[in-house]
């Protein structure tokens, strides 16, 4: 089922030269199209990844986010996007999981749930356990979503990519894709996936800064996604009651 369209990778990759070679091992064969994005390595992580087969593009301007928007303006021609990380920590032979409910139809974009999944002890953080909490449970409160995780290990059809016009640059990427997808109303579903520690250093949750930056970029889009829903809900009834 899942040969019947096409489908493209996109890495974000920031020093993992221990890591990169395993990561792209690991994806399906059936996958089209391996893009890891460089962003701004001081090892050889974009040379193992070229070796290893995948199509290497650079973003200088660090950043998560700016990572994933030059995977998405280098892409070619594809039907399904399959985000992942760069560290190994994400069990790429799992991307069936995600791809296969948006290419029979199911959904539009599926989140790969380290929760809800077989986690390693200590792959994720107590701040990180405690920041996909209360994130996903002020999605929950504003727009009755679902979500358990705002795991980076993700699929989307390009035609939902489109419609969500993804901005942040930074820490915001994931929760600004699921708030999106919530605003448009796409058809959402979360599948389960492994998590183990990664390889390395992680730049975000490794770190109580990049911890702290990464939190509060998250709240502020929620906060404006919750201004948003309130505006909208506001001018759709002062438009029913002047038309009433």
């Amino acid at each position: 089922m899942i040969r019947s369209q096409r489908v493209s990778v996109i890495i974000p990759a920031l020093n993992e030269e221990l890591a990169i070679g395993r990561v792209i091992a690991s994806i399906p064969h059936w996958v089209d199209e391996i893009i890891v994005v460089d962003n701004g390595s001081t090892d050889d992580t974009a040379r193992v990844a070229a070796d290893c087969g995948a199509r290497v593009v650079s973003e200088r301007e660090r950043g998560y986010g700016a990572a994933c928007l030059k995977g998405i303006a280098s892409l070619h021609d594809c039907d399904v996007v399959v985000f992942l990380d760069g560290d190994f920590s994400d069990d790429a032979s799992e991307m069936g999981t995600l791809v296969e409910p948006i290419v029979s139809g199911q959904a539009e974009l599926v989140i790969g749930s380290r929760v809800r999944g077989r986690c390693s002890v200590g792959a994720l953080t107590p701040h990180q356990r405690f920041g996909n909490w209360l994130a996903c449970h002020l999605l929950r409160l504003i727009w009755g979503t679902t979500w358990s995780d705002l795991g980076p290990f993700r699929a989307i059809s390009t035609r939902a990519l489109q419609l969500l016009d993804m901005r942040d640059r930074r820490y915001g990427w994931t929760v600004e894709m699921q708030l999106k997808a919530a605003v448009h109303r796409l058809r959402c579903m979360e599948v389960p996936v492994s998590y183990r520690p990664r390889v390395g250093v992680s730049k975000i949750s490794g770190t109580l800064v990049g911890s702290a930056k990464a939190g509060v970029t998250i709240l502020r889009l929620i906060a404006q996604s919750a201004f948003y829903r309130r505006y909208s809900v506001s001018r759709r009834i002062a438009k029913h009651t002047n038309v009433a």
